[in-house]
């Protein structure tokens, strides 16, 4: 029928708009964008193996929405502030909220970066950080997404997950891998990761919980190894005190 077909056609088109607009924040969200200031609609056809006028259309119809901003001088396209205001609203404000002064007393503490983290598929996510006073530190993690098996963060939000579920997100050899330091994580009541993901990088995590008991989160601190690693324990067991902590918070306790 000719009306079906034109309806169909309408929504695959719809569908590959939308695809096409989430394409181009994610580039304009990437490492190469932020450092350099944003990026030119040439330089994001590149990226994204587009033609030029499918992706300046698509940056134009972002920037009417706010969503992307446009230098004008330069002319090149960067993440536009209403982006950062949804931000804001996503994810849980109580959260983040009960957060912040955790991970503030765990850097005056500890002097080192101190973050909370979420899940992503296989991956984790960043969502809120303190910095290290120390001019050598960590960078910030914020935004950034990082493998979830070779982290300290991962392996807490991974604490309550069986063989076979991890199995379903890694490869074999990855999940029994992972599944060892998940049990030494369950043990010690804080997981770790030394120089797994970074030469030089030493953290320890902490799951947290909601008032059902499911992880919702993981607060971790992280450091050079060479500060962090001879206070290791120390910096578990604070960790572990703070996403307890949290977890109450959350749970109304």
């Amino acid at each position: 029928m000719p009306g079906a077909w034109y309806v169909c056609r309408t929504v695959a088109e719809r569908e590959t708009s939308i695809r096409r607009g989430v394409e181009a924040l994610l580039t304009l969200a990437s490492d190469e964008a932020t450092a350099e200031g944003g990026l030119g609609v040439t330089r994001v056809a590149r990226m994204l193996g587009r033609e030029k006028t499918q992706v300046s259309r698509t940056l134009a119809t972002l920037a009417e929405y706010g969503l992307v901003d446009r230098d004008p001088d330069t002319r090149a396209y960067r993440l536009g502030w209403r982006i950062y205001a949804m931000g804001q609203l996503a994810g849980s404000r109580h959260l983040l909220d009960s957060a912040r002064p955790l991970l503030g007393a765990l850097v005056a503490r500890f002097g080192e970066g101190a973050h909370l983290s979420v899940l992503q598929g296989n991956e984790v996510v960043t969502v809120l950080s303190e910095q290290s006073p120390h001019a050598v530190r960590a960078v910030n993690w914020i935004g950034r997404n990082t493998p979830a098996y070779c982290t300290s963060a991962g392996k807490a939000l991974l604490l309550d997950r069986t063989s076979e579920e991890l199995e379903a997100l890694f490869d074999a050899p990855t999940a029994r891998g992972l599944a060892a330091g998940i049990g030494a994580a369950r043990d010690g009541g804080y997981a770790v990761a030394d120089e797994e993901m970074d030469a030089g990088l030493t953290a320890a995590a902490a799951p947290v919980r909601d008032a059902e008991g499911r992880i919702v989160a993981a607060i971790n601190v992280s450091g050079p190894s060479f500060r962090v690693r001879s206070r290791l324990a120390e910096i578990g067991a604070g960790v572990a005190d703070a996403a307890a902590e949290l977890s109450a918070a959350l749970s109304g306790r």
